[in-house]
């Protein structure tokens, strides 16, 4: 992940859980943890574990990261970050709000998706660049990876507008030099009206990817003005 990011941002990645015993959830993040099953609640601390990794490495005192509306962290003021977690893996991406307006990350298991969910999550024009890019490099889960770019296009927006954006709602170009590297880049094409940031509406997103070590990466940045 820490590749994807600009020096801007910082990032704390670990393979595995981090704290698996749950003793470094803040007071107030053991409440919500609680009533989740045990499996969830390590993902729950290990990954909150990298987000006070990284706000020490920004000079921030340790801060409770709790789920807000829909879910999304609440970050301490001046802070923007994202954060994701898949089996055997946990990551959280952290900046100062004067250096980036949003931020957000996924990582999933480099994998097909599901039957069937791709054109639940897709648009026509998406799918029929996922074909031809299957064509161009079959080892890589086309699928899987314009998920990932969904998920972390989602989780830079709700930030900046508080609403929910659909799978239908953003319209995503995936690129990349698939001759030197499982790696490249991708551009979100917002289909509502756009969040106003500095002033302007941001009506595209940009983003980069990376497949490796049995995961895909994805992460959107949202830079001022």
């Amino acid at each position: 992940m820490r590749e994807l990011l600009p020096d801007s941002v910082v990032c704390v990645e670990t393979y595995g859980d981090a704290r698996p015993d749950g003793a470094s959830l803040h007071p107030e993040e053991a409440v919500v943890a609680a009533r989740f099953a045990d499996r969830r609640r390590r993902e729950f601390a290990a990954v909150r574990a990298c987000a006070r990794s990284a706000m020490a490495t920004l000079g921030l005192p340790a801060h409770p990261v709790l789920p807000g509306e829909r879910g999304a962290p609440s970050w301490p003021t001046g802070v923007v970050g994202s954060m994701t977690h898949c089996d055997g893996y946990r990551a959280a991406a952290l900046a100062r709000s004067e250096e980036l307006a949003s931020l957000g990350i996924d990582a999933e298991p480099h994998r097909p998706l599901p039957q069937g969910v791709l054109r639940l999550v897709s648009l026509p024009s998406e799918r029929s660049r996922l074909a031809e890019l299957a064509v161009r490099e079959p080892a890589i889960h086309w699928d899987r990876l314009l998920f990932s770019a969904k998920e972390s296009v989602y989780k830079a927006w709700f930030p900046l507008t508080g609403r929910w954006l659909d799978f239908s709602e953003a319209d995503i170009e995936v690129g990349g030099d698939l001759t030197r590297a499982a790696s490249g880049h991708f551009r979100a094409r917002l289909l509502v009206p756009p969040p106003v940031v500095d002033g302007r509406p941001r009506g595209c997103f940009e983003g980069r990817w990376t497949v490796r070590q049995g995961l895909v990466a994805s992460a959107v940045v949202v830079p001022h003005r």
